[in-house]
């Protein structure tokens, strides 16, 4: 325990993983959401017919998650044999986003397009939305899967102190200064903490593998999230407050999702370790 946390102490680690949630929370408990409209109008790539309809995000689904499922029996990968780890880290972190994601949704951060979904919501949230944080981290990690089966090595492991502690130190500064932009600051402090925490803590045996994969899940994460945000649509399917993002965009996807999504992934990717070392432990 003490090599894999360079001899930090158990409240330390235990301090350095909980201040982004405190001071996230005193952010929530400040009440300091903008008023005003979701904004409809967003910048378009094109304008896809096919994709105004009430399906269109169960289509991303479907999109995503067959060809995974699929694929996921290649011999070289053997993707099948992970999903019993995946599947309780996927739940754990997904409560929390979910947490999060309705109470933005309460808020006025960010909403959701009726025109493009099938009905039926729980939470203020539509039941693709949901399926959003089990159908998004199946196929993220399967490309982590297939890189590391079919490319190994890790070509950014000696990069590990200057990525991790750059973008952690970039991440909470934009956060802080930002901190009246409920999306940006919430998304930057606790992406930028969990970082932090885990170059002290953990052992680099994954994280610069996920960097690298990271990079590759970029390439789906604009097609999809660029339908959802609206650059192939006439009206997005998810909404933002225009008062609480930087309103920095990828043609429509704003620079937060990117970042919301690494979090998303990373604390998946942490806690599927985490949970595979336990059943080996387990066996041994």
């Amino acid at each position: 325990m003490e090599e894999r946390t360079r001899g930090l102490t158990k409240p330390v680690i235990g301090l350095l993983f909980l201040w982004p949630w405190v001071a996230v929370g005193i952010l929530w408990s400040l009440d300091s959401v903008q008023g005003g409209q979701l904004d409809f109008e967003v910048p378009k790539l094109a304008l896809v017919p096919w994709l105004e309809s009430r399906f269109t995000y169960l289509f991303l689904h479907l999109f995503t998650i067959v060809p995974v499922f699929l694929l996921s029996f290649d011999r070289k990968v053997h993707y099948y044999t992970r999903w019993r780890h995946l599947a309780p880290a996927t739940l754990v972190v997904g409560m929390l986003f979910i947490a999060w994601d309705a109470f933005f949704s309460y808020k006025g951060v960010w909403g959701f397009n009726e025109e493009y979904l099938t009905g039926g919501a729980f939470l203020r949230l539509p039941w693709e939305e949901w399926m959003f944080f089990v159908t998004v981290p199946f196929g993220s990690l399967f490309v982590y899967e297939c890189l590391n089966a079919y490319f190994p090595g890790d070509p950014l492991r000696g990069l590990d102190k200057p990525i991790t502690l750059g973008l952690a130190i970039g991440l909470l500064a934009i956060g802080g200064v930002h901190f009246e932009k409920m999306y940006t600051s919430t998304t930057f402090i606790l992406a930028g903490g969990f970082l932090l925490f885990h170059f002290v803590a953990i052992p680099n045996t994954y994280r610069t593998l996920f960097y690298r994969a990271f990079l590759v899940i970029l390439v789906p994460f604009v097609m999809i999230n660029g339908v959802l945000t609206g650059g192939l649509t006439a009206r997005p399917v998810v909404v933002y407050n225009p008062d609480e993002f930087l309103g920095l965009r990828l043609v429509s996807i704003p620079l937060e999702d990117a970042v919301f999504g690494f979090l998303n992934l990373f604390g998946i990717l942490s806690l599927y370790f985490l949970f595979m070392g336990k059943r080996k432990a387990a066996m041994e």
